[in-house]
């Protein structure tokens, strides 16, 4: 191991690095070090909070991530403290501008909402509501006009009487201005499937979801945009990866890595699927556990991955609930309605303000090149990502639903 110093930043790494040399004490005296190390760009994260000592040692990343190995690793036993406090920070030197990430300085108080149809109208009422004293302010822009003047009116009067709380103002803004904010959440949606539509009808948005995304990306590479770009239109994971690869590319549309980071863009379509798990659960004898064991891994979509228990996993039971999980679109719109209350408020609203709040939430992150969804945490700026000892027939399904999200795009 080698020790470094950057500024004020305690750095080690295996590799030779144009740093001032340090060494282990001088390094282990600063509460975060940063381990700086080399995967494969376009295929791995450009950082991450590093969670057990095998992370450190990775050539690359895939699906396994999600799992834990029974190896050992010997490693000094402060830098392994270290890890269990959560406080090294993997840094992969193959992107441009890795050392960015040492003045890296996260701020989460100005949220921008791009689309004010339904659910993005559900999303701003819900962050008025609850994002009281942690909101400072919501942007809110949409081509009709007349969509942001009435959200602008309502929700600002949305406010309980003789409050001292602090709620968040609500601004009209101009599409020059989406990217003022450390937030921007987009809830665009070109076309919203009929209630006759048959099959997965998210993948029906996809296309022309998928060239607005494109636009926005391009126009976050231009604008220098430093936030986190929150998708919440469908299909969450899909538009994810667009987004990311739309936004990496130069003028020639060639790959450079210029734009925004894989772990910047986080898809936010997981914590209904967990809300809907949660709820048949009750139907289902055996599935009882879910809301204190459970998973939902994989994408807001129809190769959702629902594990009844992470510690004491029943396949039939899981698969059971999956199912239910995957037609619950299904059985709201038979009532005659389009869902989007639930996905608004658990997948957008709660789960941005639990990412804020640096708790646990569902989110879909990079993991190897696809945007895949699991239980995550934002540390300081940092994604962790749960791991567990995964039954050997669930890790098989989340390979098999990993595999089908990345050949797509």
């Amino acid at each position: 191991m080698k020790y470094y110093k950057f500024e004020d930043k305690a750095i080690i790494s295996f590799e030779n690095i144009n740093f001032n040399t340090s060494n282990q004490i001088e390094c282990l005296e600063k509460d975060k070090i940063y381990f700086v190390g080399k995967m494969p760009k376009g295929k791995s994260r450009r950082s991450f909070v590093v969670t057990l000592p095998d992370e450190i040692f990775m050539q690359e990343e895939d699906i396994e991530i999600l799992n834990i190995k029974n190896t050992e690793i010997s490693l000094p036993p402060a830098l392994l403290y270290k890890i269990a406090q959560r406080k090294m920070i993997y840094v992969n030197s193959n992107y441009p501008n890795w050392q960015d990430i040492f003045n890296y300085k996260p701020k989460y108080k100005h949220i921008n909402i791009i689309g004010l149809g339904d659910v993005g109208g559900t999303l701003l009422t819900g962050l008025r509501l609850l994002g009281k004293n942690i909101i400072q302010s919501i942007g809110i822009y949409d081509k009709d006009e007349n969509k942001m003047n009435r959200w602008f009116y309502e929700a600002n009067q949305i406010f309980q009487p003789f409050s001292k709380d602090e709620y968040p103002e609500i601004k009209k803004i101009s599409e020059e201005d989406i990217f003022n904010c450390d937030i921007l959440a987009f809830c665009v949606s070109v076309y919203v499937p009929g209630l006759n539509e048959k099959g997965d009808v998210r993948m029906l948005q996809f296309e022309s979801n998928s060239k607005i995304v494109s636009e926005i990306a391009k126009k976050a590479r231009k604008n220098n945009f430093k936030g986190i770009l929150a998708i919440i239109s469908d299909p969450v994971d899909l538009l994810c990866k667009v987004a990311f690869l739309e936004s990496n590319k130069d003028e020639n549309g060639k790959l450079d890595y210029k734009g925004l980071y894989p772990e910047q863009i986080i898809g936010f379509g997981l914590g209904v699927m967990n809300a809907r798990a949660n709820f048949y659960s009750k139907t289902i004898e055996g599935a009882e556990v879910y809301k204190d064991e459970g998973r939902v891994f994989g994408p807001h979509g129809k190769d959702i991955v629902v594990a009844n228990s992470i510690k004491n996993y029943n396949d039939e039971i899981s698969k059971k609930l999956t199912e239910k999980v995957k037609n619950a679109n299904i059985d709201i719109r038979n009532t005659g309605f389009k869902p989007f209350i639930a996905p608004a408020l658990s997948s957008g609203a709660l789960s941005i303000l639990s990412m804020i709040k640096g708790e646990w939430f569902y989110g879909s992150t990079f993991i190897g090149g696809v945007y895949f969804g699991c239980k995550m945490k934002i540390i300081d700026g940092f994604i962790e990502v749960e791991r567990n000892f995964l039954d050997i027939k669930l890790l098989e399904r989340l390979k098999e639903s990993y595999k089908k999200l990345g050949e797509i795009i």
